[in-house]
């Protein structure tokens, strides 16, 4: 990616001071997503990231995670795999608790998300990675189903909150922004 692509996404994202609570700055991607020629350019960029890597399926995480994923696996010919939040799926399904700062909080997949394609291979993709709990969450559910989840990537890595790290002690993590 070019330092002036780089600059196209990173300025489509508008800074919300104080949101959700005073003191946290709040990366807004809506004005990314309805920037035509910025959004345009972030997934060029993801297609052209993965089309080698042999992908049979793109799982994203609810909800943001389906904007990007879905476009994302349109754009790769693969199917899309949504990983929802408890009791939003419809079909048998496998879960996953993760920790929440106050309590837990969990997600879930289909048992056969993976249509029975052995060891598929998995990309899972969200808007932002802080914490990581939600992602090390889904990571698992890929892994759970016998698919094997061989990279996440996120638009936004709040690197300071140290999620990624822990995520890449199951595999291997992209994003296409860090923030320090």
């Amino acid at each position: 990616m070019t330092q002036e692509d780089l600059k196209i996404i990173n300025d489509a994202i508008r800074d919300i001071p104080d949101f959700p609570k005073p003191g946290i700055v709040f990366k807004d991607i809506t004005t990314l997503l309805n920037d035509g020629h910025a959004f345009s350019v972030l997934m060029e960029h993801l297609a052209a990231r993965y089309k080698d890597y042999g992908l049979d399926f793109i799982a994203g995480i609810d909800a943001r995670g389906f904007i990007f994923g879905a476009a994302l696996a349109q754009m790769l010919g693969t199917g899309f795999v949504p990983i929802r939040k408890k009791g939003k799926l419809p079909y048998t399904t496998i879960s996953e608790k993760y920790s929440l700062e106050y309590g837990f909080d969990e997600v879930e997949i289909h048992i056969d998300a993976f249509r029975d394609v052995k060891g598929a291979k998995v990309l899972l993709i969200d808007d932002l990675i802080a914490t990581g709990g939600t992602a090390n969450a889904a990571a698992s559910l890929i892994n759970k189903t016998g698919a094997v989840c061989v990279e996440a990537c996120f638009i936004l890595a709040l690197n300071f909150l140290e999620g990624k790290k822990v995520l890449e002690k199951q595999t291997k993590v992209y994003s296409v922004i860090g923030i320090d």
